[in-house]
């Protein structure tokens, strides 16, 4: 693999195994119709589903690099860390991400609760009907059952009204350090990268005291062409790339044809003068 950065890599999608609606096997057949090179299936805070992700896109043609996407929180608020080209057997990952996962069902059944105060009935077991992995039960599997109530129109709407701060299904979760996310990646052999900064909702300082606490504890990509950035943003992560001397990744957080606004394979290519993430991961690709 050269390193490239027109190289149509799609390295960010989510399966059933965490808030996704495609199977790890679907989503291999669905990157590769669209022309995807290089891909990696990026399921929160679970690696499940890698070894038949790594099948299917070896059945397509494709190369593949394992991935993950850890929560984390910081600053008060939760940041996305996604791990690329780790060993999945690495027993400091598999229990780093055992431990994360551990709050959520009772991080769900608090979300349940404040939605039952406003009306909402039997939203825990309604949000289950589309958990693949019950561990993994999150808000975006609320926001779909109550689409299916017909409480919202779309799942954006199920978040503005029901499941951000300050509403009543919001319950916080405390993840992991920062440190310790990165600290999973690293020492399994991959790389740590910073998901879709744009989309946090830090100060300049807090944002770039994010990025130099990544830097320090080993962190070295960061994604700047994603789904949900503008070309704005493209060129401002671009910068930010090579101010703290990061490697770029391209990923469209693809979870579902019906909710994504990015297909898998379809962003634009990363900008140039930037180092792709996956020069740094040549001897992992498979």
């Amino acid at each position: 693999m050269d390193g490239v950065s027109i190289l149509n890599a799609d390295l960010h999608c989510h399966s059933v195994v965490s808030d996704g609606t495609m199977t790890p096997e679907d989503l291999a057949a669905r990157a590769a119709a669209n022309g995807v090179e290089l891909w990696a299936l990026t399921d929160h805070d679970e690696i499940g589903g890698q070894q038949r992700a790594a099948a299917a896109a070896r059945a397509h043609g494709m190369k593949y690099l394992t991935g993950t996407e850890i929560s984390v929180t910081f600053a008060g608020e939760t940041v996305h860390i996604i791990g690329l080209g780790f060993d999945p057997e690495d027993p400091g990952m598999k229990r780093g991400l055992e431990e994360t996962r551990g709050g959520r069902e009772a991080r769900a059944r608090e979300i349940a609760a404040g939605l039952a105060q406003v009306g909402i009935k039997d939203a825990y077991e309604g949000a289950l009907k589309y958990v693949g992995n019950p561990e993994l039960i999150s808000r975006t599997h609320f926001a779909r059952f109550l689409v299916e109530t017909g409480a919202c129109r779309d799942t954006n709407e199920v978040f503005r009204k029901f499941l951000t701060d300050g509403k009543p299904g919001y319950v916080p979760h405390r993840w992991a350090s920062l440190k310790h996310a990165v600290q999973w990646i690293t020492d399994a052999g991959g790389v740590a990268v910073i998901a879709h900064p744009a989309r946090y909702k830090f100060t300049a300082n807090e944002e770039y005291a994010l990025f130099t606490e990544f830097k320090t504890h080993g962190g070295r990509g960061v994604e700047v062409v994603t789904g949900s950035h503008t070309p704005a943003e493209y060129v401002k992560y671009a910068e930010t790339a090579r101010e703290f001397g990061l490697a770029a990744s391209r990923g469209s957080d693809f979870h579902s044809p019906d909710e994504s606004h990015t297909d898998l394979g379809k962003l634009p290519f990363l900008p140039g003068a930037l180092t792709p993430v996956w020069e740094l991961l040549a001897d992992r690709i498979r």
